[in-house]
């Protein structure tokens, strides 16, 4: 039983509460108080505050039976939006949620520069668009997390982001002094796994989301929390040692996972055995139609150090699902049968390994689902993936 002052038992029911409207989608008061084991007095209560806050609404549902026609209760998805933003080498992806997660609109800025004294200013005018087009909202933007393709320190700190070359870093603090909105930095592969978790994997506390694309990016949720580490910075897998002394990585060592098992690998040898410079997906899926028998060696190749480096993952964390996202994986003929028949130790113990559903997207999303998370207040949020085309724009910078 909870037990603490009426302000603290009151704002752990609010959350309860909002905790179920959204995971529901629509639910009645009395379902309400069977779900939560809140009294009806305690429901309606609260349902009144959340009500005069507009953050809830009421449907009445027709039906017909006899009797009064049931009251619905449901987040008022447009009382508020998330902004979330992808930080990346060479291009900068916002997307515009509703409370509900549902993209609004998105769009991506090409940037031909890393200095951080010049983006820092063009993050600050896109988020002063944003918010000035949706003031006229109930609460505007809620909040704002911004996705970094490196470390960052729990106190949300960037300590290094290896291909834009920044180290030590206040983004936080300094958006913070120019914008008055709620602003979180986090990994990028975090909120790919937390995407994951809030979209499509519900019943699931602990999971381990590989983003396979420029090296290995490894998201963590344990317990419904991100894992860390000591300082923030665990989840480097792509930078666990799969060959002794073997090919040389960007971070000093040699052999490291992701010089054997993300795509970026896979291109950079095409390209430079075949002489192409702008290779794309389109013709790796040619040759793959083709039968073409060095790709394919290369492809199982890449399954192979795949599944040696989820071997260890699996072995160390014990996660209930995996997913992976890569397109070379979905254009692969059986790649996830493959892959599991090499995860045969009899120690190994997980329940799913899958392929990612949202792909390339998760990132963003994941950075407006925890926005939402925050601004609710809530343990956990359970939403629904709806792939519908958002508006896309794009600028030159």
């Amino acid at each position: 039983m909870i037990t603490g002052d009426a302000a603290y038992i009151k704002k752990i029911n609010r959350s309860l509460i909002i905790r179920e409207i959204v995971k529901e989608g629509m639910i009645s008061r009395a379902d309400l108080s069977k779900v939560t084991a809140l009294t009806r007095a305690t429901i309606s209560a609260q349902v009144a505050d959340l009500l005069e806050e507009g953050l809830i609404i009421e449907t009445q549902l027709e039906h017909n039976s006899v009797g009064r026609k049931p009251i619905m209760l449901s987040l008022d998805g447009q009382a508020g939006y998330a902004l979330g933003i992808d930080l990346d080498y060479g291009q900068i992806s916002f997307t515009l949620s509703n409370l509900a997660g549902q993209p609004i609109s998105s769009k991506f800025i090409e940037i031909n520069t890393i200095e951080y004294s010049e983006i820092l200013p063009l993050l600050v005018d896109q988020i002063k668009q944003y918010e000035a087009l949706h003031s006229d909202s109930r609460y505007g933007i809620v909040g704002i997390v911004i996705a970094i393709h490196g470390l960052v320190a729990k106190d949300e700190r960037i300590h290094y982001v290896p291909r834009l070359h920044w180290n030590d870093l206040d983004l936080k603090g300094d958006l913070e002094r120019q914008i008055n909105i709620p602003i979180y930095i986090e990994n990028n592969a975090n909120l790919s796994s937390f995407a994951e978790r809030v979209f499509f994997h519900h019943e699931t506390e602990n999971l381990l989301s590989a983003s396979l694309y420029s090296g290995i990016g490894l998201g963590m949720m344990m317990k419904n929390e991100f894992f860390r580490g000591h300082d923030g910075f665990a989840g480097e897998a792509g930078h666990m040692i799969i060959v002794p002394d073997g090919r040389p990585c960007n971070c000093g060592n040699k052999g490291c996972w992701e010089k054997y098992s993300s795509e970026s690998r896979i291109f950079e040898f095409l390209s430079e055995k075949r002489n192409i410079k702008n290779l794309t997906y389109d013709q790796i899926q040619k040759w793959l139609d083709e039968g073409d028998q060095e790709v394919h060696e290369m492809m199982e190749q890449f399954l192979y150090y795949l599944a040696i480096g989820l071997n260890n993952m699996i072995n160390m964390y014990n996660p209930e699902v995996l997913v992976l996202d890569s397109e070379l994986l979905r254009m692969y003929p059986d790649s996830l049968t493959k892959i599991k028949e090499k995860l045969n130790s009899s120690i190994s113990h997980y329940r799913e390994l899958t392929l990612s559903h949202i792909g390339k997207k998760s990132c963003v999303l994941g950075a407006c689902a925890l926005a939402i998370k925050h601004f609710l207040d809530v343990p956990m949020l359970n939403l629904s993936y709806d792939q519908q085309t958002t508006q896309n724009e794009s600028a030159l910078i």
